[in-house]
């Protein structure tokens, strides 16, 4: 009976542990992602933080205004008003990805890494727009100052 091979024997394979899925990242890459997570993280809570600041700033500008009419008061409401979703974004994406790259470490599904990803790349291109918003402004702040300028020396505001 040892000649013969039973037809009804379960297959053999080797056994893959689930923590073992290939997700790309070598261990020295993983080691880098591991070691800046809690940077991360501490990037976005100290951002929240920023954004809370600016949040309270604005309220007490605004009622500052609204007690006393002025329009210093009004401006700076606008300005923090303006700075504090800017500042929350970043904050938000760079934590998530903070928290992500932990959620991989205790799995290491590739999920969370992608998740992860989707966040660093989210908080790149948000920098990105901020950047080409800010540069549109400051041609425009350029052109504008060029024009008060000439309408100044040409006595068009007199």
């Amino acid at each position: 009976m040892s000649d013969y091979e039973n037809p009804y024997k379960s297959p053999e394979t080797t056994i893959i542990p689930e923590k073992s899925q290939n997700t790309g990242l070598n261990d020295q890459m993983a080691r880098y992602l591991y070691e800046a997570s809690p940077w991360l993280k501490f990037i976005g809570v100290m951002g929240f933080i920023g954004f809370g600041s600016l949040c309270l700033a604005a309220l007490v500008s605004i009622i500052v205004a609204l007690n006393d009419g002025g329009a210093a008061s009004i401006g700076i409401f606008f300005m923090y008003g303006v700075m504090a979703p800017i500042t929350f974004m970043p904050a938000y994406f760079t934590y998530n990805f903070g928290i992500k790259i932990s959620s991989f470490k205790q799995s290491n599904s590739e999920k969370d890494l992608e998740e992860a990803f989707k966040n660093n790349k989210s908080l790149w291109k948000f920098n990105g727009i901020l950047y080409i918003v800010s540069l549109s402004v400051m041609v425009l702040a350029i052109f504008i100052a060029m024009f008060a300028g000439i309408a100044a020396v040409a006595g068009l505001f007199n």
